[in-house]
């Protein structure tokens, strides 16, 4: 048990128990529990760290965009030059080969476009246009409407006939014979 005379007063519930000598003591005042208000800087430091972490991302964020962009820009380079080389190879030019050679190719290959162009105008003449293509379209479509609604109505005049036959050949007593 705690024997300290100032632990002992603490625990007592009596004021006569809390002075040894009997003599009332005034309660001393300890004071309010007051909560301590975060100072501004908390604040301050949640601000900061949004934009570090802001700032931070988009930097990643524009540092991934260039190296895309490098990489973008390197393909096109690269297929530039393989466009160019292959050109040059079809067209045969060559820095030894003589500039008549390669113009001789070149007015071979505009004879070939224009004669490539000429069919083309050739076939655009003979050609039906657009509409007048939907419009045979829906002719034909009446057309087919027409014929397969006689047709229903020639297989239900047959399915008469028959229902009449078949009648007139269950009678006994029916003066039309069927051999």
């Amino acid at each position: 048990m705690i024997r300290h005379p100032r632990l002992f007063r603490l625990f007592s519930t009596s004021r006569l128990l809390r002075s040894a000598d009997g003599a009332a003591h005034p309660t001393p005042n300890l004071g309010s529990n007051s909560v301590q208000k975060k100072p501004l800087g908390a604040f301050r430091g949640g601000v900061v760290g949004f934009l570090l972490g802001f700032s931070l991302a988009s930097s990643y964020a524009a540092y991934r965009l260039v190296d895309e962009y490098k990489q973008a820009s390197a393909l096109l380079q690269a297929s530039v030059e393989e466009l160019q080389a292959t050109a040059t190879k079809a067209s045969g030019f060559h820095p030894l080969v003589p500039l008549s050679h390669s113009s001789e190719q070149v007015s071979t290959h505009l004879k070939r476009i224009e004669a490539v162009e000429k069919d083309l105008k050739a076939l655009s003449e003979t050609t039906v246009p657009k509409d007048d293509v939907t419009k045979l379209r829906v002719e034909v479509k009446k057309l087919y409407d027409g014929l397969h609604i006689e047709f229903l109505d020639l297989r239900s005049h047959v399915w008469g006939i028959q229902q009449d036959v078949q009648a007139l050949s269950k009678k006994e007593r029916s003066s039309v014979r069927l051999v």
